[in-house]
């Protein structure tokens, strides 16, 4: 007999589960920096090439600077010069143009004083710099000639005046610029200029003597006084005191000028002119030459005298030269005499 299978259930079977719904994906925003970067008409392209060359950059500036820490470079360098060096490419001359007044041994040596006299390390700033510390140099220009000399083109300055200052003597231009110590013994033919600060006047006291081209071949020097005036001296051993201001005081030596040729107030008998005062003209006068003058006057006298006592009216005394007349006597307020504005 068959044998009957039991069938067990457990209960109603449960309904299948229905299918889950996929979710829908949301797409995420863009960031700021891509939002900008669309809008901006470059392609992503051509963005990202810009990226990578920019990574590629730094990393070769980096790689340099290493090197560099290193020393690298500075040893190709080293290297390099060192092989044109013994190519033939050495300072071996100095060539100097424009030197008239600067020592040459003193060019020479600051040309040669180099770390390596190869042309291509030769600092030529340098050279120049050392050698515009030169009071005589005004200018320089410092160039390479292959294969082996070095070219030096000066300027020099122009000696206008000697300074007498703290008891000092020295050559300076018309600027007042210290070209070198003068000695006393060998004076160049130039104004010597005293005082504090008078080098700094002297292109204005060249120029006021440029106005009165008679007085200058007699003037030997000036005095700046008190920063504010000049006293000239002249080879006559006269002094005249200029009043302040450049236009005054060319006003003044101007009408000196002119009065000295009229009247020739250089050579004679005054020590002193004073035109500080525009309005006022004085003169001291040389009272020990003007009594050497009253003296020679009465000799001249007396051997007329002598003369006429033979009856021979108007004759002189061989040599005497003829009788010249007494000179007035000499002021009395301490040797100055006023010279008015009419002369």
């Amino acid at each position: 007999m068959a044998e009957a299978r039991a069938t067990i259930r457990r209960g109603a079977a449960r309904p299948a589960a229905p299918a889950r719904r996929a979710r829908a994906t949301v797409p995420a925003r863009p960031g700021l920096f891509a939002r900008l970067l669309g809008l901006a008409p470059i392609s992503p392209e051509t963005v990202e090439r810009t990226v990578t060359g920019a990574i590629l950059a730094g990393g070769a500036a980096f790689a340099l600077l290493i090197l560099h820490l290193m020393g690298v470079p500075a040893m190709a360098g080293a290297a390099l010069a060192d092989l044109t060096a013994r190519a033939g490419f050495q300072v071996k001359r100095v060539e100097l143009n424009g030197v008239n007044n600067m020592d040459r041994l003193t060019v020479y040596a600051i040309a040669f004083d180099q770390h390596s006299l190869a042309m291509p390390l030769v600092d030529l700033d340098r050279v120049r710099e050392q050698l515009l510390r030169y009071g005589w140099i005004a200018d320089a220009r410092v160039s390479r000639r292959l294969p082996d000399t070095l070219v030096v083109d000066l300027v020099e300055r122009r000696p206008a005046a000697v300074w007498q200052h703290q008891g000092q003597l020295r050559l300076v231009d018309a600027a007042g610029v210290v070209l070198d110590d003068v000695s006393a013994v060998a004076m160049p033919d130039l104004p010597l200029l005293i005082g504090p600060g008078a080098n700094r006047h002297a292109g204005a006291l060249l120029a006021l003597v440029d106005k009165v081209p008679a007085l200058r071949p007699v003037l030997v020097g000036a005095t700046w006084i008190g920063d504010r005036r000049w006293d000239l001296r002249f080879q006559s051993g006269e002094t005249l005191a200029l009043p302040e201001g450049d236009a005054a005081a060319q006003r003044a030596l101007v009408k000196f000028a002119r009065l000295d040729a009229d009247r020739r107030l250089l050579g004679g008998q005054f020590v002193r002119f004073d035109m500080r005062d525009p309005t006022r003209f004085v003169a001291r006068i040389n009272r020990q030459a003007r009594a050497i003058d009253e003296q020679a006057d009465e000799a001249a006298i007396d051997a007329g005298d002598e003369t006429a006592g033979d009856g021979a009216e108007g004759a002189t005394a061989p040599g005497a030269g003829g009788i010249r007349p007494a000179r007035p006597a000499a002021p009395r307020n301490g040797g100055l005499a006023k010279v008015s504005d009419s002369i």
